[in-house]
């Protein structure tokens, strides 16, 4: 695609981040604190999601919890690296 084309990265206001989880995962507690912390900087919105509650959600990312996703793509799962995410935020 020309440069001239490209689109303009979505604010972080704009951007949805999910967290699928599961109760008493301690690395979900860790990935949650993360989420939080940069959602709150950048302005981004965020949502967690049970996967013991979401049978598509289980099938496809079990072995991966804690996973988190951008506007629904697949970001990053088991740890959340927070400079990572504040710049997939920001573009």
């Amino acid at each position: 695609m020309s440069p001239l084309f490209r689109r303009k990265p979505a604010a972080p206001a704009d951007r949805l981040v999910t967290l699928v989880r599961k109760p008493g995962c301690h690395l979900c507690d860790d990935a949650q604190a993360v989420v939080e912390k940069v959602c709150a900087e950048v302005g981004a919105r965020w949502e967690q999601k049970d996967i013991g509650e979401d049978r598509e959600l289980y099938d496809r990312y079990w072995e991966q919890i804690p996973v988190v996703l951008i506007d629904g793509e697949q970001h990053t799962f088991w740890r959340v690296n927070e400079d990572r995410l504040r710049k997939a935020l920001t573009g």
